[in-house]
Order: structure tokens, then C-alpha cells, then sequence
């Protein structure tokens, strides 16, 4: 599957906006709250540690793959696209 990178460009700036602080000032990393939120779902593993990675569960991949799709889907047509120029 292909996915729009400026698509996903502009979801990676959206959440960077979300956690802005001091006068913007953003984590590279995401929020520690969401992450745990997502483990209390079950949708990936523990995120407390040292890893600077966890593990989507089966659950978690199917619905992260259903969303990728959904938001980021490399759709081909015509138009001219709104992001027509940036990389």
C-alpha cells in the first residue's frame, strides 16, 4: 500500500499543534498519556521502559492499518492536489 505523504505530513504537524507548549515547543515523541490510553486498549504494548519502540497487537495493527487507509490512502486521480510541490 502506498500512503500521501503530504497527507501524512499534515497529521504529523496536526499533533505537533496538539502538543505544543511554551510558546511552541513540541516532544518529538507522542504524548505519554495517549500512549498509555492505547496500551489500556490493548492496542500496543506497555510503552513504560527504555525501549524507544512498542509493538502493535493484533488488535492494534488491524485498526492502525484500517486507519492508515482511511486517512492516507494514495488515492490516483487527475486533480491537481493541494499539496502539489512539496515533498
Amino acid at each position: 500500500m502506498k500512503y500521501d505523504t503530504a497527507k501524512i505530513e499534515d497529521a504529523v504537524l496536526a499533533l505537533l499543534g496538539v502538543f505544543e507548549f511554551e510558546n511552541g515547543r513540541v516532544w518529538k515523541r507522542f504524548d505519554f498519556d495517549v500512549m498509555d490510553s492505547l496500551h489500556v486498549k490493548g492496542y500496543i504494548t506497555d510503552p513504560k521502559g527504555h525501549r524507544e519502540s512498542v509493538y502493535l497487537t493484533e488488535e492494534g495493527m488491524a485498526v492502525a492499518k484500517r486507519l492508515a487507509n482511511a486517512h492516507f490512502d494514495l488515492v490516483e486521480d487527475s486533480r491537481p492536489s493541494r499539496h502539489s510541490g512539496r515533498r
